[in-house]
């Protein structure tokens, strides 16, 4: 009897996801003794024509991880739903839009414009030449793939069957998931493959969380001496547990460092950086309005703080340019 076929994909991410699979260290062998890996080109020899010339279906699963920004990230992600009975978004990029959905907060030709005009980076391009998406010279016709004007999730281009949070998803939700998915155990599709629960109910530092409101300012990790025993949040520390969705073990907590929420929210929450703000401006202890902005204008990024991994699969989804470039 062969094995079921899975395969693993890399759009618009850093390579953390990819690490993650090779995390699994000797346990990757049980994974490969189990299925046969027919797509993999982060770690073996793997082209589009080998993907184009499976059967639709043909694999049992995909794991995509990264957001959709390309055209050939669209292309590719539309293979691999085509080509596989269950798609899994597989990590918080693919999840939520991750990191490089930040990129929404800018128009495209305001990233273009920092990269290769007169922005804050390095780049000394004075005729402002930038990437084209057809170029001919003596040898040929060379293309580049072209840029959407936004960052997408998985979900937001493709039908996406399952999601493995987590930025990179934790070794033991990729275990659980492969194995359930070997065993037939999966839950009904557009699950999270993690626990539903905030990331706050369990936490190891649970009972040192005071019950009533009690922030009185914000300070950044590098600004004090955090104590490994006691509720960040209660140090002052912006940490996202509340609104964050268990199933990392506590790591970053563990590491004495708060959570950033990159398990995205729980099942009955709609936009994950409301909920985060919601959830830590109710902590502040004042109801005169001013103290409550003084506080809360200690957060240096709101942004990029309640909307680090998930800004394109938001009610935001981006910004809007209604002003000229870069406009709001």
């Amino acid at each position: 009897m062969s094995k079921p076929k899975i395969g693993f994909y890399w759009c618009a991410s850093c390579g953390g996801c990819e690490e993650a699979v090779v995390d699994l260290a000797e346990g990757v062998l049980k994974v490969v003794e189990a299925v046969d890996i027919v797509l993999w080109p982060c770690a073996m020899d793997f082209k589009r024509s080998d993907l184009e010339a499976m059967a639709d279906g043909e694999m049992a699963a995909c794991f995509v991880n990264g957001a959709i920004r390309s055209s050939e990230q669209l292309e590719m992600a539309e293979l691999c739903r085509r080509k596989s009975q269950a798609l899994v978004a597989f990590g918080a990029c693919s999840h939520l839009g991750g990191i490089p959905g930040l990129a929404n907060a800018c128009t495209l030709e305001g990233v273009m414009q920092s990269v290769y005009g007169d922005g804050e980076f390095s780049t000394v391009n004075p005729t402002d030449t930038r990437p084209q998406p057809m170029t001919q010279v003596p040898e040929g016709r060379l293309t580049l793939p072209t840029l959407d004007e936004s960052v997408k999730a998985l979900d937001q281009v493709v039908p996406v069957d399952y999601y493995l949070p987590g930025c990179p998803p934790p070794v033991k939700l990729i275990v659980d998931a492969v194995m359930a998915l070997l065993e037939g155990r999966l839950p009904p599709a557009g699950s999270v493959l993690a626990p539903d629960v905030a990331l706050c109910k369990d936490c190891p530092r649970l009972d040192t969380k005071p019950e009533d409101p009690f922030l009185h300012e914000f300070k950044r990790p590098h600004e004090i001496l955090i104590d490994p025993e006691k509720c960040l949040l209660a140090q002052g520390l912006l940490c996202m547990g509340p609104a964050t969705r268990s199933g990392c073990d506590h790591a970053c907590i563990q590491g004495n460092m708060p959570c950033t929420g990159c398990l995205g929210p729980v099942s009955h929450v709609r936009d994950y950086g409301g909920a985060a703000l919601s959830a830590v401006a109710s902590l502040v202890d004042s109801n005169d309005e001013a103290q409550i902005a003084a506080c809360m204008a200690q957060i240096p990024d709101p942004a990029g703080t309640f909307y680090r991994y998930s800004l394109p699969s938001s009610l935001l989804f981006k910004r809007r340019n209604v002003q000229g470039n870069g406009g709001v």
